[in-house]
């Protein structure tokens, strides 16, 4: 009766220690995807950067060619120069916020 019941207890014991690896292999997949959701992230902000920062050169020279009085171009250069900070701003602040949901390995 004796190797019967440790035979039982060692059957218990196997099926919880395959019961706690299959979560274990799950929760590490949910870490993978939440990896790449941030990596895509990652891409989008810096895609968002380098098409602001086209957009703003082109709108840039454009201005500059344009017969607007040399007071307009000052105002607008300075326009573009706040729109460019608040760009890097708020794309430092994604990538800070992104960063910040690191989950350990």
């Amino acid at each position: 009766m004796t190797l019967s019941s440790e035979y039982e207890h060692r059957k218990k014991l196997n099926k919880i220690r395959e019961d706690v690896n299959k979560r274990v292999k799950d929760v590490r997949d949910h870490f993978a995807k939440i990896e790449r959701v941030k990596t895509e992230a990652l891409k989008k902000i810096e895609e968002m950067r380098r098409s602001a920062e086209q957009d703003t050169r082109k709108l840039e020279e454009d201005i500059m060619k344009s017969d607007l009085t040399s007071d307009t171009k000052k105002t607008l250069a300075s326009d573009i120069a706040t729109l460019r900070k608040e760009i890097e701003d708020r794309g430092t602040e994604l990538r800070t916020r992104i960063s910040g949901t690191v989950i350990p390995s």
